[in-house]
């Protein structure tokens, strides 16, 4: 399926590894070209030359989204190639602290580095959308924001935050050919993870081989309807989507890819 993207060119944060690079992987795939943001030169110019080896077209923007000048950088970049069509936000940052251990300062530095990161980029990128008349805006929330759990609040409520200021964008927007959208994770496999699963296991007494520490890990931490965990690929399609002419009609939503992990209509 031809999902219209070249021609395009797409910003994605927080793309140097994991789920942001994997979201530039599959952009490029299907003919957009890309920034690849990042705050290591090292680990964005691999990926940007990984997709250029594999017949992508990539560039690379180059700051840290928490401060004024950091996000000044990397838009001057990005906008130095040509117009931003898709603006990806998913740079971000996560803290495992509890309500004990996270101080009025955590709470602060992760809304900073999670939401006013967001909002840096938007004001930045999204004015020259407007004078193309079409654009798009994807935000990675995530399951916690709906549902959050007792541990790390400061981090739960960024991801709510997201959600909202998300909804609030597309308000902004009515008719203009710019649309704002959350794609919303639930558990996503990656190699981290996986280690942490290993380590755990016979803690829990999740067993000793890997496909079974994973489903008896789902069962007991995040039930879900597919009984897996996911994969990155499986949130990219859904930003992919969101990215393509095919969601004209779909503004202000939360697209959530967790195998049916949050229970709410």
């Amino acid at each position: 399926m031809d999902l219209q993207l070249k021609g395009k060119r797409a910003l994605i944060t927080g793309a140097s590894s994991g789920l942001g690079a994997t979201i530039a992987r599959m952009l490029a795939a299907e003919g957009a070209s890309v920034v690849v943001h990042g705050r290591n030169e090292q680990r964005t110019n691999e990926v940007a030359t990984g997709i250029r080896q594999a017949g992508g077209s990539a560039e690379v923007a180059i700051g840290d989204l928490s401060t004024d000048q950091g996000a000044d950088a990397v838009a001057s970049a990005a906008l130095q190639g040509g117009q931003i069509d898709i603006l990806v936000n998913n740079a971000g940052a996560v803290s495992h602290k509890n309500w004990s251990d996270a101080m009025s300062d955590d709470w602060m530095d992760i809304y900073n580095a999670n939401v006013v990161s967001y909002v840096r980029m938007i004001r930045r990128i999204v004015p020259q959308m407007k004078e193309l008349g079409w654009g798009r805006v994807i935000h990675i929330g995530g399951g916690l924001a709906i549902q959050p759990i007792k541990e790390q609040p400061h981090y739960n409520a960024t991801l709510a935050a997201r959600h909202n200021l998300s909804v609030s964008l597309a308000r902004q927007l009515k008719e203009t050919g710019i649309t704002s959208n959350v794609v919303s994770p639930g558990a996503i496999m990656n190699p981290m993870v996986e280690d942490w699963l290993l380590n755990a296991a016979p803690k829990f007494g999740w067993g000793t081989e890997l496909e079974e520490i994973k489903y008896r890990a789902v069962q007991d931490l995040i039930p879900n309807d597919t009984g897996r965990f996911g994969v990155p690929e499986e949130v990219a399609g859904a930003v992919l989507y969101l990215t393509s002419p095919f969601a004209n009609y779909i503004s202000g939503a939360v697209l959530r890819v967790d195998g049916g992990t949050i229970k709410c209509l």
